[in-house]
């Protein structure tokens, strides 16, 4: 399981998440996306992020089974906290980031590319919140940049899934090409940000957070809210403990 950073033409910042076998980030990967993020953006001479990842897909949200076999709330509460943390730190990152998106982006995923300012995405990648049945709610503020408020809604009540061409149709995504173009066609949109000045760049991203319609970490945070009681009432627990039996009898 790794989370690495690398740069590229020494003004991009690429932030690769590896974590088979889905991409379902553990509470320390949640954190190390933020802590990643935060750094290259006080870096001076990087001018544009991008977030990616490897394997199956880009990713399938919070280590659920990390937290049913952790004794306690901790691994709970550090997966809130990590999630809130790290789509704060992309939204407020003071250089554009731009998700590069394969295969399943589902649940925090939706947190992390709603959060960037640009998505690329493959023609196999899809999106969704299952948090209802997993007995959670959250990232209806980051879906809710992507699609319409009616679809939003609907996606998150029935689980149901969006594809990137839909996403396109709506224009969250600004491009979908193979999986194989995926890397080389982030980059193009990452150098193409990255060639202008810098000082106007990090000024827009600014202004432009500062006129978005809802202030997205307080909304996000209010949405958790309503996870810890659910998780009080015992009823996440009960979700997430199905979610696991399902799993091992799946295999």
């Amino acid at each position: 399981m790794t989370l690495s950073t690398q740069l590229v033409d020494d003004t991009i910042g690429v932030v690769t998440m590896d974590y088979p076998p889905v991409n379902a980030l553990p509470v320390a990967g949640w954190f190390g996306v933020a802590d990643a993020v935060r750094a290259l953006g006080d870096d001076p001479e990087v001018r544009a992020v991008v977030l990616r990842a490897e394997g199956r897909g880009f990713n399938a949200g919070v280590d659920i089974k990390e937290m049913q076999r952790t004794e306690g709330f901790d691994a709970l509460l550090g997966a809130n906290r990590g999630c809130y943390v790290a789509f704060k730190a992309i939204y407020e990152c003071p250089v554009p980031v731009i998700a590069s998106v394969h295969g399943f982006c589902l649940g925090g995923g939706i947190g992390l590319v709603g959060s960037c300012d640009t998505i690329i995405a493959s023609d196999d990648a899809y999106f969704g919140v299952p948090e209802v049945d997993r007995g959670a709610l959250g990232a209806a503020t980051h879906l809710a940049r992507l699609v319409p408020q009616q679809l939003m809604r609907t996606m998150y009540f029935t689980g149901r899934t969006i594809s990137a061409a839909q996403l396109l149709h709506h224009g969250s995504v600004l491009e979908v090409v193979s999986r194989s173009e995926l890397d080389d066609a982030t980059l193009v949109v990452a150098r193409e940000i990255a060639g202008k000045d810098p000082r106007v760049i990090r000024a827009a991203k600014e202004a432009l957070n500062g006129i978005e319609p809802v202030d997205v970490s307080r909304s996000y945070r209010f949405e958790q809210g309503f996870t810890f009681e659910l998780n009080l009432a015992g009823v996440a627990d009960e979700r997430r403990d199905a979610f696991v039996r399902n799993g091992k009898e799946a295999r």
